[in-house]
């Protein structure tokens, strides 16, 4: 069962089963519509198989050239078997080179699986709703790709290159033993196989979950340590290093403890392998020993059953680490592909079609919605906005106000009610086409750490440098950023860290003004800025909005005054809605919030001016 996107973990929720996601993984081995993909896989099984079928020949060929140099009864050495030898060393260049061409031949098979599960989960984080995406944890989900994308790597080398190949050596050497020497032989043979497979196997499941310990305590690990990062300033503001070391060194004394137990039961799996391996060898050649004294068995007969013997041990030795390392790959490649798993809350419908918008005639009709059923935020909120006009929401916090931008964005399904703009029922159109039509300006401006051209032209990729450069003249960010040493390449750090808050808003309204797009929304844009800095963003806004249908979430009401209609929002409903001055006029709760707003501006204006006024005295006084 799938589950919908509110699993944020990065774990998979539950076991998955390692069939189940090895069933997950074959598609992209046999890939649809890629003929010279399916060529490479079937070439390097060939190579494989005749990789195998060389490597078996070779102690075959080494009894022969053991018996041609034994002395006959009389003492005499005949002749020295040149061509056995030189075949003896054919075999074995033949069975390397043959394994080589596998490696080659199918490399770019499981590049290209890598490549296209990696895309395919970064594809889909992308799909999943903003729920998701708050609650989730960044280090944690990007651990678990790095880690899933490794472990495809790693099965797809030993697995198929491996492990399969030993199984079938093992039933070829069983076959020639038993054809050779005798069944007995083949079975002990098999016997002591089979015992060191089950050995691995089951102590290898029983430290899997010593294994899921340490990879659980490494994602906490890095995604404590990557939100502490991601908030470098604040852990400076509040002097909580120490604090913040803690928490990190818990998560990775967690990880110490797991990776403890991990390696005890590993030389415990070791010790056993040993034993098997040494058990079966001693009880090999003691039976071999025998038949040469009897006569039956002759000295090369002795050689190749050793031969054989060490050559099955070999990777058979190797095959325990390899069964460990494929069983943590399925446990990491678990949680990658659990992402997968998880399902969009929001999709498009069936049939759903691209959304032309041309006028941008808003209208939200008897809209609810809640994040919690048990809490709802919107109850039935109805309001129109004109083309080309402009409509404010305000409100005190948690009224609704940013949800309404969010649910015009579709970023949540309704619970009831219904959007449409010109017309259109947004939850019948694509997403991509809707949100194509509308442009934002956050409260919050988040930019990529890349260069400020490159943050500008996320409106509109592609878009040429004349463009940008007229996008940023309207914002009015274009003299900034040619007083900057690097211009528009200008690296703006993690999240934009390196410019101010205005400077930010600024790059914000110019990729907006890039994309060009019917329907703005300023999402609380100038909140969080001073009184200077807010007025010069406003007068961008205006110019910006200018015919273009907006809706404005805002807290300062002094933003809103030329609003062609106001709502005021209070507990998930209209309460109040009308002109700036209508509002005012009726004397309720806009008139309230105007008359407090006004004297905390006029108090704040007022120490304003006393401070100056205590700055320039003491100026003169330092003068005197």
């Amino acid at each position: 069962m799938r589950r919908r996107d509110r699993d944020t973990s990065g774990e998979a929720p539950e076991r998955r089963g390692d069939f189940r996601t090895i069933g997950t993984l074959l598609p992209y081995l046999w890939p649809r519509d890629a003929p010279e993909l399916r060529l490479r896989v079937v070439a390097a099984v060939i190579f494989l198989i005749a990789a195998k079928g060389a490597n078996v020949v070779v102690p075959l060929l080494y009894r022969n050239a053991v018996d041609s140099l034994t002395p006959s009864e009389t003492g005499a050495l005949v002749i020295v078997p040149t061509a056995i030898l030189i075949a003896y060393g054919m075999a074995r260049v033949l069975s390397q080179t043959f394994g080589e061409l596998r490696d080659a031949v199918f490399a770019k098979v499981a590049q290209r699986a890598i490549r296209t599960v990696g895309l395919n989960v970064f594809r889909h984080l992308h799909r999943l709703s903003l729920r998701f995406h708050l609650d989730r944890r960044t280090g944690a989900v990007s651990r678990a790709i790095e880690r899933g994308s490794k472990g495809i790597e790693f099965l797809l080398a030993f697995m198929l290159f491996n492990i399969l190949p030993t199984l079938l050596e093992i039933l070829l050497v069983c076959g020639i033993l038993w054809a050779l020497v005798g069944w007995v032989y083949a079975a002990v043979t098999f016997g002591c196989i089979a015992g060191y497979i089950a050995w691995t196997v089951g102590v290898t499941e029983w430290r899997t979950k010593f294994r899921r310990d340490m990879n659980r305590s490494d994602t906490e690990a890095y995604a404590k340590a990557i939100d502490s990062l991601l908030n470098y300033e604040t852990v400076k503001y509040f002097g909580n290093e120490d604090h913040e070391a803690r928490r990190f060194d818990g998560a990775l004394a967690a990880y110490e403890t797991a990776a403890v137990k991990s390696k005890v039961t590993l030389s415990l799996l070791n010790i056993g392998q040993g034993g098997i391996i040494a058990f079966g060898l001693v009880v090999i050649m003691i039976m071999a020993g025998h038949g040469v004294a009897a006569g039956t068995l002759s000295i090369g007969d002795f050689v190749m059953v050793n031969a054989y013997l060490i050559q099955l041990y070999l990777p058979l030795n190797f095959l325990g680490f390899v069964y460990r390392e494929i069983k943590q790959s399925l446990t990491d490649m678990e949680q990658m592909f659990g992402l997968l798993a998880i399902v969009p809350e929001v999709e498009d419908a069936p049939g759903a079609a691209d959304l032309p918008v041309a006028a941008g005639h808003i209208a939200f009709e008897d809209v609810s919605f809640a994040y919690d059923s048990r809490r709802p935020v919107l109850h039935n909120v109805s309001f129109t906005i004109q083309p080309g006009h402009t409509l404010a929401i305000v409100g005190a916090s948690g009224a609704g106000k940013s949800t309404i931008s969010r649910l015009l964005y579709r970023f949540y399904d309704l619970a009831g009610g219904t959007i449409r703009i010109d017309g259109q029922n947004i939850a019948t159109a694509t997403q991509s086409s809707l949100r194509a039509a509308i442009g934002i300006v956050p409260q919050d401006t988040v930019l990529f750490n890349d260069t400020i051209e490159y943050n500008i032209a996320y409106g509109r990729p592609g878009a040429s440098r004349d463009d940008i450069v007229r996008a940023a003249r309207l914002a009015r960010i274009d003299a900034f950023i040619a007083s900057l040493p690097d211009g528009y390449e200008t690296l703006v750090g993690e999240r934009g860290l390196k410019l101010s808050g205005g400077e930010k808003q600024r790059v914000a309204i110019a990729r907006t003004i890039l994309k060009d797009p019917r329907i703005l929304v300023f999402d609380e844009a100038t909140s969080a800025l001073d009184t200077h800095t807010e007025k010069e963003i406003q007068a961008s806004l205006k110019e910006v909005s200018a015919g273009r249908t907006t809706l404005v979430v805002a807290h300062r009401l002094s933003t809103v005054v030329e609003a062609d209609e106001i709502l005021v929002l209070e507990g998930g409903r209209v309460l109040e809605r009308g002109r700036h001055h209508q509002l005012l006029a009726q004397g309720g709760r806009y008139a309230a919030m105007w008359a407090r707003q006004q004297e905390v501006a006029e108090a704040r204006e007022a120490l304003q001016h006393a401070e100056e006024a205590a700055r320039e005295l003491e100026a003169a006084r330092a003068a005197e």
